[in-house]
């Protein structure tokens, strides 16, 4: 057998090669052709995609330690890294059409895969439930702003069926979506950031400005927990860039993704550090409503604002699971999409988003990122180093040939990596990359059972 039934269907159904074949909601993860985004509809996408209120958090937890020029410095160099490292995982994913649970398999096996799709779809289901939740509580204020009528709860449910409705689109609806909001979105944050610049402007100064803060550890792993928000969609990467048009260059690639990322992370960080160095407030929701005096422009911020987690939920925290699921139980995407939806509700984000909540928030940042940085460093040195970008497209869609099983040199290497990364957890994904990416490579050396992965 030199391809599996799933992929037989989609070529014989005209799937491959053709770039009109590919309707709403029907992914797959057969490789394809049908690129549906030009440069600047990715660029939107990802631009969409990226303003989480998460890094808002993790803006707010960095006062006291970092002032207001070190953590634009730290975002720019976290953005840079992003930049670089989606460009380099999302080749192989660009090239052939693949899917990160397929790029995976080469790696560690076709039922190794599962691990890493463990490891990527956790985060993001959290992030989902959390992000949906601050959409709800935004809503909730418009409603009660408006209408005077306030439950949160109601919202939350209503918000994440929304999101379930659209999800099953697929990257057709998450094309037009990001291509229409983002604009729009970003008018929200130049206006948020100037907004709370007039109104708290003295205590930036004192709190953030004329501190000394510091450039040493800290620092350092501040760069790593911006970083660390997009370090779950350095794994799966090739999701997305499966869909961008093949002449598109990896410079090209680079600067989509840096000037994407950058410009939202910079807003909601910096929009985080300022209000919480100025007021003490955490709470998203609390500091929109108290930085905006006027009602109409309050309840376009919080549209806003609710916007922004559907557009980042639907592009991040959807596919990969949704892909994952399909890997293993081997079902539609738009089935998969709904169980990621319900899922999220099983999260518990009302507890997430409380005040004290946001130290571990960073802490299970860092600890996931444990697992990300081995996984990322893995699957790098197998496709550049040991496969020297070919891939035999047969073999990934044969689940009797050599990949099949568990690759226990992926699997040894990447514990080595995360224990690394836990010793060092103030900057684990760093601290994981080299020695992860190391031991896979002497493992597939040396390790007898790793050899029939090199056939």
């Amino acid at each position: 057998m030199t391809m599996n039934a799933e992929l037989e269907a989609i070529a014989k159904g005209g799937g491959i090669g053709e770039h009109s074949g590919k309707g709403i909601g029907e992914e797959s993860l057969a490789p394809q052709e049908t690129r549906i985004m030009d440069p600047w509809s990715y660029l939107f996408a990802w631009l969409g995609g990226c303003v989480s209120i998460g890094t808002f958090t993790i803006g707010s937890g960095l006062v006291g330690t970092l002032n207001l020029l070190q953590t634009f410095v730290a975002i720019a160099i976290g953005c840079t890294v992003i930049g670089l490292a989606l460009m380099i995982n999302g080749q192989a994913g660009h090239k052939y059409g693949i899917p990160f649970m397929v790029q995976a398999r080469s790696a560690f096996g076709f039922a190794g895969t599962r691990l890493p799709a463990l490891v990527r779809s956790v985060p993001a289901i959290v992030w989902f439930g959390f992000q949906s939740w601050i959409g709800a509580g935004a809503l909730n204020l418009v409603s009660d702003t408006l209408f005077g009528y306030d439950n949160i709860v109601v919202f939350f449910i209503g918000f994440q069926l929304l999101q379930i409705g659209l999800s099953v689109l697929g990257f057709h609806g998450i094309k037009w979506l990001e291509n229409i909001g983002s604009v729009f979105i970003i008018g929200s944050l130049v206006y948020m950031f100037i907004s709370v610049i007039s109104k708290y402007g003295e205590e930036i100064s004192a709190n953030l400005v004329n501190v000394e803060g510091t450039w040493g550890a800290p620092f350092w792993g501040a760069t790593m927990l911006f970083l660390g928000i997009y370090s779950t969609m350095m794994l799966n990467v090739s999701d997305y860039s499966r869909e961008l048009r093949q002449n598109v260059g990896p410079f090209r690639q680079v600067a989509i993704y840096a000037n994407s990322i950058l410009p939202a992370t910079l807003f909601m960080g910096l929009i985080g550090l300022m209000v919480s160095g100025a007021t003490g407030e955490v709470d998203p929701i609390k500091v929109f409503s108290s930085a905006v005096d006027n009602k109409p422009l309050l309840v376009i911020t919080l549209l806003f604002i609710a916007f922004a987690q559907v557009t980042t939920n639907i592009l991040n925290n959807v596919v990969p699971p949704a892909y994952a699921l399909m890997d293993i139980f081997k079902i539609k995407f738009k089935t998969s999409a709904v169980i990621v939806g319900l899922l999220a509700f099983a999260t518990f984000p009302w507890e997430l988003v409380k005040d004290e909540s946001a130290a571990g928030l960073s802490l299970f940042i860092q600890t996931y990122s444990a697992f990300l940085g081995p996984i990322f460093a893995i699957l790098v040195v197998d496709y550049f180093i040991l496969r020297k970008q070919t891939l035999d497209l047969d073999k990934l869609y044969d689940e009797t040939g050599p990949y099949h099983g568990v690759n226990w040199a992926a699997v040894i290497a990447m514990g080595i990596g995360v224990a690394a990364a836990l010793i060092f957890s103030g900057i684990s994904w760093y601290a994981s990359l080299l020695p992860a990416g190391l031991s896979y490579y002497l493992l597939m050396q040396h390790l007898p059972s790793a050899k029939r992965f090199m056939s």
